[in-house]
């Protein structure tokens, strides 16, 4: 799903997440949560919508999970396409739906300057493990690689102490490719705007996979 969002002049800085997320869009009251999780099927690692007037009990679609068993669990990729989705399946993987969540950002039409800078992608980074609880684990590596110049632009990586975020930022073409891998649960759909609005991009999309 492609999204267009319009360029915010911030002084060449990043946005920070209480500017992107007010508190009152992250209250996910149980009603709502019920609803989402009655909607939200997978069958075969392909997102679905059930229709309204279906009761199956969504939680039974997981109950062999539960005590780690994974060969049949859902992968992917799917589409997540909103925060209420992408709170569901932060819950499945909370319920032992699967042993870790992968989620790729691609985010297109981003700020030249931002995504040129070191130091910012260094606080996306800092800022973005904040906002999703992980815990990072050593120092942020940012390195500039590429001699072909279709492909030149800095390269990302951060260990977290549930697995790994890592990320491309494309000079040429303003794109940013992300990936956060971990066994912690995390909302997928946070990640992504999360990225658009920090890097000002102008289009986006989101995959994501659980992994076995």
């Amino acid at each position: 799903m492609m999204t267009k969002k319009k360029k915010r002049s911030n002084g060449g800085k990043g946005l920070g997440a209480r500017e992107i997320f007010p508190a009152a869009e992250m209250d996910f009251d149980d009603e709502r949560m019920s609803r989402n999780r009655r909607s939200l099927k997978f069958s075969k690692g392909l997102h679905k919508s059930s229709a309204p007037d279906e009761d199956a009990d969504y939680a039974d679609d997981y109950a062999e999970y539960e005590e780690g068993g994974y060969a049949d669990a859902p992968s992917g990729p799917f589409v997540v396409n909103s925060l209420m989705e992408g709170e569901a399946v932060k819950e499945q993987v909370e319920n032992n739906a699967c042993w870790g969540l992968a989620s790729a950002v691609d985010l297109y039409g981003c700020d030249p300057d931002l995504i040129r800078d070191a130091d910012a992608i260094k606080r996306f980074v800092v800022e973005l493990c904040d906002l999703i609880e992980m815990k990072r684990f050593g120092e942020t590596q940012v390195v500039h690689f590429g001699e072909d110049e279709r492909v030149a632009g800095f390269s990302m990586v951060q260990l977290i102490e549930t697995s790994l975020i890592s990320a491309h930022f494309a000079n040429a073409s303003c794109a940013v490719y992300l990936d956060v891998f971990s066994c912690k649960a995390y909302n997928p759909y946070l990640v992504r705007q999360f990225a658009v609005n920090y890097f000002k991009g102008e289009d986006s999309s989101l995959q994501v996979s659980m992994r076995r």
